[in-house]
């Protein structure tokens, strides 16, 4: 397998999974720095891309546009394609240079072609294990724990759909589903790659 990316309910672990099966297996893996590199290549602001990040076109992001200097009407409608356009082609060019992780932005549609690729989603069935480990990683209370998981797990479907057509963690878009409300993140990158290894 020369490509992995793995989709993930907020919450569930998967970008903890990605990186310790970066480290284990010696590959890099993308997450938020992917938009580092997308907006310096295509000249838009690293900023206006994180609040664009995993969220799909809306009218906050219209909003955003609308501050910006010197962009028309024509551009500001265009904007949320361009900055989906600008993660792709970057996407594309790190897959093909090389084995990598990626995590979300809808990887897993966006290299469905490739023919070394292993489609990983990662669950957690446990909504209680889920607020715990956001109030641990996102010094969240418990109070706003479970608003924050319902956002941010809608914002992912939605930006999902909105670029692909599809439904985010439907089943038959990925090789392997992972449920961390069973197994640790040992287990999961373990699961993972004896998996690499059996394919080779």
């Amino acid at each position: 397998m020369k490509t992995i990316t793995i989709s993930r309910q907020y919450g569930s672990g998967g970008r903890e999974i990605a990186k310790m099966l970066s480290e284990e297996i010696g590959i890099p893996f993308y997450d938020s720095d992917l938009l580092a590199i997308a907006s310096e290549k295509y000249g838009i602001s690293p900023g206006l891309m994180a609040e664009y990040d995993e969220r799909k076109s809306s009218s906050f992001l219209y909003g955003i546009a609308m501050l910006a200097d010197g962009i028309t009407s024509q551009e500001k409608i265009m904007l949320p394609y361009k900055l989906f356009q600008a993660q792709k082609e970057t996407m594309i060019r790190l897959a093909e240079e090389g084995p990598c992780i990626f995590v979300g932005r809808c990887a897993d549609y966006i290299l469905k072609e490739q023919k070394r690729i292993l489609k990983v989603y990662v669950y957690c069935s446990s909504m209680e294990k889920r607020i715990n480990r956001i109030m641990e990683r996102d010094k969240v209370s418990q109070r706003e724990a479970p608003g924050r998981i319902a956002q941010r797990d809608r914002e992912r479907k939605d930006y999902y759909y909105f670029h692909t057509g599809q439904e985010w963690g439907d089943m038959k878009n990925y090789d392997i589903c992972l449920n961390t409300a069973m197994l640790s993140y040992k287990d999961c990158t373990k699961v993972i790659r004896n998996l690499l290894q059996e394919k080779g």
